[in-house]
């Protein structure tokens, strides 16, 4: 199938809309890409989203509406409220998982009247995937998988997959459970393909296996996909029974809405804000305030550390020009460390125990970093204030050296706290590299000035 762009498309939809061939149209978008056209969707007004959707086929009109938005789901959803048999086929056809995804962003008496279209079947599939909690991987996985028995041949086994496999979500990998459903082991379709039609399944199995359980985080199916480096994963309950499946194309939505919450954690905001232009400005307001006012609070205790050297710097003025480039350095330093250390504890790179170790490497880092940068200071202060060269230029290692320290350790003592890494943001530690920067710049030069 030929690949558009969302000019092309969007110029032979305003084509065909002005001329009123809605028919040519609709035969049209049958050969355009469900991605391309969900991409085309999303930059249309409303009502001309609409009117493409509603022209689309029934099952591709389903794989377009997974691809949206939550945005645009909830608009198209309310614009087909009033084609109650439509919007049905439209729910019914959803995968699970999807389908899930979009009722969780939904208030809920608006997800109750889209769950009473559902048939018998599919309901039961919600209501049982919403009654995991919120960011479970029971959450993520979608019921459409196909699984044999261990005890039929591959012939038993291909027969039962093309009558159920056309409804999987995927048949690359085929599961095999015992009598009671519990997962006993994972095949390649192509071991299916390639053996003898009346082998024993049982003889091609190794016992050897990787699941996800339903109630764990979905950080750890990411965490999984990636280790394994596969593109479907089954799903067990606590008994091992079988329940489900989760696809790599789920997990990379995760894996984005994971790194942007990071994202705007690391920024000092108390939840993402996918997106700005639409949202409201008490809205925006309430997501920032909170860490704003909190890091006022923090400053305050900057600024009485200053206050405290008043007699310092009525003394030596000169002392004054540098504090901002020194006390920045610190929070520079500390931001870069931060960020190395939460990417890593969010990938897996690092654990707990690797604290101490990267503690040592990392005070060996900020040493050099330090002595490189404090030579660049002191040529400055040589230039304004000879007398203070060596108070600036040993504030400057100190301070990079506890600016990375703080850096370093923050995302370490959130996650030992059970708190998200991310949320030790590059504002709170500057403001604590302030704090610090301050108390050793100002004692350092009483130190050495005998003030």
């Amino acid at each position: 199938m030929q690949a558009y762009s969302v000019e092309e498309l969007n110029r032979q939809f305003e084509q065909h809309l002005q001329a009123g061939q809605f028919f040519t149209l609709r035969r049209a978008a049958e050969h355009w890409p469900a991605p391309d056209i969900a991409a085309l969707i999303e930059t249309l007004e409303d009502e001309q989203a609409v009117i493409l959707f509603r022209l689309l086929r029934r099952q591709k009109a389903a794989h377009v509406f997974e691809l949206l938005s939550i945005k645009q789901q909830q608009a198209l959803i309310h614009a087909l409220a009033g084609k109650r048999q439509r919007l049905a086929d439209l729910l019914n056809r959803l995968s699970p998982d999807d389908r899930t995804a979009f009722f969780g962003e939904l208030p809920g008496e608006i997800t109750q009247k889209l769950l009473n279209m559902l048939n018998v079947k599919e309901q039961n599939a919600a209501v049982r995937l919403l009654g995991y909690p919120e960011e479970s991987i029971g959450r993520l996985m979608t019921t459409d998988y196909v699984a044999v028995k261990y005890h039929w041949t591959l012939k038993q086994g291909l027969n039962h997959i093309r009558k159920h496999g056309v409804d999987s979500e995927t048949i690359n990998v085929i599961y095999v459970v015992d009598e009671d459903f519990k997962l006993i082991d994972d095949l390649r379709i192509r071991d299916f393909i390639l053996a003898d039609p009346d082998t024993d399944i049982q003889q091609l199995m190794d016992n050897r296996f990787v699941s996800l359980q339903a109630d764990a985080d979905q950080e750890t199916a990411i965490q999984t996909f990636k280790k394994y480096d596969r593109i479907a994963l089954p799903v067990t309950d606590s008994k091992g029974i079988l329940i489900g499946i989760v696809t790599v194309d789920d997990v990379l939505d995760v894996a984005e809405d994971e790194a942007t919450e990071d994202f705007h954690k690391f920024g000092s905001l108390q939840d993402r804000i996918l997106d700005p232009l639409q949202a409201g400005i008490f809205f925006l307001y309430r997501k920032r305030i909170v860490w704003l006012m909190a890091l006022v609070a923090v400053n305050i205790i900057s600024g009485a550390a200053i206050a405290s050297f008043e007699d310092t710097i009525q003394a030596m003025v000169a002392l004054v020009f540098f504090l901002p480039l020194l006390i920045d350095s610190g929070g520079n330093a500390g931001s870069q460390s931060a960020t190395i250390m939460v990417r890593s504890l969010a990938t897996g790179e690092a654990y707990m125990k690797d604290w101490l170790k990267l503690l040592i490497k990392e005070c060996q880092v900020a040493v050099l970093l330090g002595i490189t940068m404090a030579a660049g200071v002191a040529i400055i202060a040589g230039f304004r204030a000879p007398d203070i060269i060596p108070v600036v230029a040993m504030t400057m290692v100190c301070i990079v050296v506890v600016g990375s320290v703080v850096g370093l350790s923050l995302p370490f003592l959130f996650t030992r706290l059970g708190m998200d890494p991310a949320a030790a943001s590059t504002p709170l530690i500057t403001s604590i590299a302030d704090i610090t920067g301050v108390m050793i710049y100002f004692s350092l030069a009483n130190w050495y000035l005998g003030l």
